[in-house]
């Protein structure tokens, strides 16, 4: 591979050997060309970061929270980094009275707030391992983590309370302490008292600890900081464990990106925080902009009012995902589209001659400043003003919305990849330069990267034009390893490399783009994961269906299946239903399908799937799986590339009629 303009190649290719994969050449940054940039001196753990903020910006907003007026949502009312360290501390104490301790677990469930981020401030004050706990998971998956992370204090939204009860008394065993985000009512206080449960309402929790001090224990970057559970391929959540120097060490990687793009963040910036903090990307965007001492907002918890709260926030700064940069995307064009032809005319003159521009080179701000003030600056207006920076993550977004919004939103949009393994960031793609669109950019200046090939996927790391394998990263910023699981880290983390199951393909400019999945495990649009296998043997119960293969595209945030249905059951139900013709011409009947659809829907509300694991669109093949269309293995697995080829034109339109 030739041009590598933004990373250099630190070790050579290998040839497999002893049964092993060839490996890629390895590539870093070329801004750690010559060592990756050493760790801040002072600062050991994740309270070192909030710490040394304090100090350094006492008086800076902190956390905010629109104050409701009537049932409608306010202003903006905020919390200084001083007055949030004040009750972390008290926090703090409370739950050292309790008699938790260094090492030991804490829960933390619920919506992300003010009250999350001092819970999570103060399990690092104290050493404490942070569990976010949340039930997109699937049903048992809070039970299955309190039990198996040995949590014996929670801290949880006031609406979640009785989700946690119902866990009991199976979690008995490990969970002491339950306390409120709000109010604890009489009904629950009764029903706790009968499992040995304590419970406090926040307010009530904080006068336990009045009068108490506890020195803060001594915490180390080895030290795990928090452990997040993300979805296993098959059986049970894996506990991912996160240490200090891997959060470190990605905002480290982070900091230095941004910086030699003049793009770092600054105690000026301001963030909406509404991804998850249960999950990584969130969680390190904000210990990031705690380091720099920003302010950071929360959303109020309704997803179809998120863009009044970003006009109310007026953020710098806004992290998404490819869903709900989907929507942003077409209620601007429907907006155009309604405006009138002399406005859509002026409109997509000034589109082209910017995205021209930008082709040619020019910054953003340089492509065509008379048509951002004239015409772009109404949805920059829209999204509160301030905007200067969307970073995307958690699935691909299209190259069409991508292109879209770097002209129109007058920020950088920029795409990034990583998982939790990684400690979220891996990759991030460089701003004004578009020929990255649809790349996850090159890797960030704290990680080494190279390709291994998949052979029985036809995918080679040695390939001259293009090199394509599973994505392997080594670096500091990886996670210790599942928790309790050393038989999965195993699986993964071999010499050294975590083996992400990603197939990529570099580009020649050192951007990585990401073209497949080599396990049976792929992420929808919203970011959700889907274990097929899983799902095909609970769809497989139906007794109208022979065999199925479901696919998910990873642009798209529904399933799609082809389903071989049972000839009995179909003719049954055809004569039942007044349906004449023979099975194939069956097959092809809509009130057949909707028969399937409405059969596989009985099976996922019995196996309690959850919304996004329901199939939406079903085709009929009379014809088997076979092995003389390649679909088969002669073990009878399924091929999935080759279904998917074979498939190709079925998906999409599959897809075209059920959106």
């Amino acid at each position: 591979m030739a041009a590598e303009k933004f990373i250099v190649k630190i070790e050579e290719a290998k040839e497999g050997e002893n049964g092993r994969a060839s490996r890629g050449p390895v590539y870093r940054n070329v801004l750690a060309k010559d060592g990756f940039k050493p760790l801040p001196p002072g600062l050991h753990s994740c309270w070192d970061i909030f710490f040394e903020s304090v100090k350094e910006y006492p008086n800076n907003r902190m956390l905010g929270e629109r104050e409701m007026v009537k049932g409608k949502a306010g202003e903006y009312s905020w919390l200084t980094y001083k007055q949030v360290y004040d009750l972390v501390l008290e926090v703090g104490n409370s739950i050292r009275t309790c008699g938790v301790v260094q090492g030991d677990k804490c829960g933390i469930y619920g919506a992300n707030c003010s009250k999350w981020v001092v819970s999570m401030q103060a399990c690092n004050a104290h050493g404490l391992y942070c569990v976010p706990l949340y039930d997109t998971l699937g049903a048992g998956a809070v039970e299955y983590i309190i039990c198996h992370a040995e949590i014996s204090i929670a801290f949880v939204e006031e609406t979640k309370i009785s989700e946690v009860l119902k866990t009991f008394p199976t979690t008995g065993k490990y969970l002491k302490t339950v306390v409120s985000f709000g109010k604890v009512s009489n009904e629950q206080k009764e029903v706790s008292g009968t499992f040995g449960l304590k419970i406090f309402s926040w307010d009530e929790f904080l006068l336990l600890g009045w009068g108490q001090q506890y020195d803060l224990p001594i915490k180390k970057r080895t030290d795990t900081c928090t452990i997040m559970y993300t979805s296993g391929t098959t059986g049970d959540p894996k506990g991912v464990m996160i240490s200090n120097e891997a959060v470190l060490s990605i905002i480290s990687g982070v900091n230095h990106h941004l910086e030699s793009i003049n793009e770092e963040f600054s105690e000026r910036d301001v963030y909406l925080s509404y991804l998850p903090l249960a999950h990584i990307f969130d969680r390190v965007i904000e210990e990031l902009l705690i380091f720099r001492g920003a302010a950071i907002g929360f959303w109020h918890k309704d997803v179809k009012q998120l863009v009044d709260d970003i006009r109310e926030l007026r953020p710098t700064v806004f992290c998404s995902v490819p869903r709900v940069l989907d929507r942003i995307y077409s209620g601007l064009v429907e907006k155009l589209s309604s405006a009138g032809l002399l406005k859509y005319t002026l409109f997509n003159i000034a589109y082209s001659y910017k995205l021209r521009n930008m082709g040619k080179g020019y910054k953003h701000v340089d492509a065509a400043p008379r048509f951002d003030k004239i015409i772009f600056n109404k949805v920059k207006e829209g999204l509160g003003g301030n905007l200067r920076l969307i970073l995307s993550g958690a699935a691909p977004l299209s190259s069409s919305v991508e292109t879209f919004l770097r002209v129109v939103t007058c920020a950088h949009v920029l795409q990034g990849y990583g998982l939790t393994e990684t400690c979220a960031g891996s990759f991030v793609a460089q701003p004004d330069v578009l020929a990255m669109i649809g790349t996850v950019g090159p890797p960030l200046p704290i990680v080494d990267v190279c390709l291994e090939s998949v052979p029985e996927m036809g995918y080679d790391a040695l390939a001259s034009t293009p090199p394509r394998g599973e994505i392997c990263i080594r670096g500091k910023c990886l996670f210790s390893g599942y928790y309790k699981r050393e038989d999965l880290t195993e699986e993964v983390m071999i010499d050294g490399w975590f083996h992400t199951g990603d197939i990529g393909e570099w580009q020649l400019d050192g951007s990585m783009k990401i073209i497949d999945r080599k396990k049976n495990i792929f992420k929808l649009s919203q970011g959700e994961y889907v274990a097929v296998e899983n799902l095909e043997n609970n769809y497989s119960l139906a007794s109208c269906i022979d065999a199925i293969w479901i696919y998910g595209n990873s642009y798209e945030s529904f399933l799609v299946a082809v389903v071989n249905p049972n000839i009995e059951s179909v003719e049954r139900w055809a004569e039942e239903n007044g349906q004449t013709g023979h099975f194939s011409a069956l097959c092809e009947s809509p009130s057949a399908k909707a028969y399937i659809l409405e059969e596989l829907s009985k099976i996922g509300k019995e196996k309690k799937l959850k919304g996004f694991e329901f199939v939406k669109a079903v085709h009929l093949d009379p014809t088997p799986f076979d092995m003389e269309r390649d679909l088969l293995t002669p073990t009878y697995k399924k091929k999935r590339s080759q279904f998917l080829r074979y498939y190709q034109d079925v998906i999409d339109g599959l897809y075209k009629s059920a959106r």
